[in-house]
C-alpha cells in the first residue's frame, strides 16, 4: 500500500505531468517560493516539514510564519514601530483621509509605510498629520524615529525630546531607544549609555542589548558587554517567531561582537 501511495506522489512530479497540469506546476512553484524563504530565515524545521508534506505544509508556513512577519529583508530589520501594515490598509486609510481628512489617519498611514520602509512618503504623512494636531505625542515621536532612519540625526533629536518629556516611556522603550541612537550618532557617547540602561530597566529589547554592549566594548567594558550580548542571545530563544525575524540583524551583531571578545 505505502509502496503505491509513493508510485502516485513521484507520478506527480514526472515532466509531462509537472509541465502540462497548471495546478501541479503552481503548487510546486508555491513549495519552492515558501521552501527559499524559510531557509532564508533558517527555520530549517519549516523548510523540511514544507519539503515532506508537499503542498499543505507551504500553505500552513505562508500563514503562520510569511503573513505575520512579511518578506526577508523587507521594511526596516530590527526597527519597528508597535504595529504594521499592508496594502489593504493603505488603501482603506486613503480613502478615510480622502473623506474625513483627520490628523490620525495620516499618523497611521504614515506608520504603514514606515514598517515597509518607505520613509519618504512616511515623513510626508507624519507632517500632514502634526498640520492637523501638533500637539500628537505619537506623530511627533514617529517622526523623529522617521528622521533618524533617514540619518538625519540633529532634525530628529528635539522631536524625540519632546515625545520622551512627555512620556519617558513612549512606544514601550522605542522613543527611548532611538534617542539612544541619535545620541551615538552624534557622538554622545555617555548619554547614550544612560539611555540604553534606563530601556533596560523595564524591557529586554536585542535592539537595546546589542547596542549597549558594543558602548560597553568601545569604552573597555569587556565584561558587562560580554553579559548583555550573552543575555540577548539567550532570550532569542525563547522570543515568538515574529520577533525572532524582526531581531535576526541584532543577533548576526551579538554573534559577531561576542566572537571578537
Amino acid at each position: 500500500m505505502l509502496s503505491v501511495v509513493l508510485a502516485s506522489i513521484l507520478d506527480l512530479f514526472h515532466p509531462e505531468i509537472l509541465f502540462s497540469n497548471p495546478l501541479v506546476l503552481a503548487t510546486t512553484a508555491f513549495q519552492l517560493w515558501m521552501g527559499i524563504d524559510a531557509l532564508r530565515r533558517r527555520e530549517y524545521l519549516w523548510a523540511a516539514f514544507i519539503v515532506i508534506g508537499w503542498g499543505l505544509s507551504a500553505v500552513l508556513y505562508f500563514f503562520m510564519v510569511y503573513r505575520v512577519a512579511g518578506p526577508v529583508g523587507g521594511g526596516l530589520q530590527g526597527f519597528e514601530l508597535p504595529g504594521a501594515g499592508n496594502r489593504r490598509r493603505i488603501k482603506e486609510l486613503q480613502a478615510r483621509i480622502h473623506h474625513l481628512d483627520h490628523a490620525r489617519h495620516h499618523l497611521d498611514l504614515a506608520d504603514v509605510y514606515f514598517a515597509q520602509g518607505k520613509l519618504g512618503p512616511a515623513e510626508a504623512s507624519y507632517r500632514e498629520s502634526l498640520k492637523r494636531d501638533p500637539t500628537d505625542i505619537d506623530a511627533i515621536a514617529h517622526l523623529g524615529q522617521c528622521l533618524l532612519r533617514q540619518q538625519r540625526v540633529a532634525e530628529a533629536k528635539p522631536l524625540l525630546e519632546q515625545a520622551l518629556r512627555e512620556n519617558d516611556h513612549h512606544d514601550y522603550g522605542h522613543t527611548l531607544m532611538a534617542l539612544a541612537e541619535v545620541q551615538t550618532a552624534l557622538g554622545d557617547t555617555a548619554a547614550a549609555r544612560k539611555s540604553w540602561e534606563k530601556v533596560l530597566t523595564r524591557n529586554s529589547y536585542a535592539r537595546a542589548r546589542v547596542q549597549l554592549a558594543e558602548l560597553y566594548v568601545a569604552a573597555g567594558d569587556r565584561d558587562r558587554a560580554r553579559q548583555e550580548l550573552t543575555e540577548a542571545l539567550a532570550d532569542d530563544a525563547h522570543v515568538p517567531v515574529f520577533q525572532r525575524n524582526r531581531d535576526k540583524v541584532w543577533m548576526r551583531r551579538a554573534r559577531k561582537a561576542l566572537a571578537a571578545l
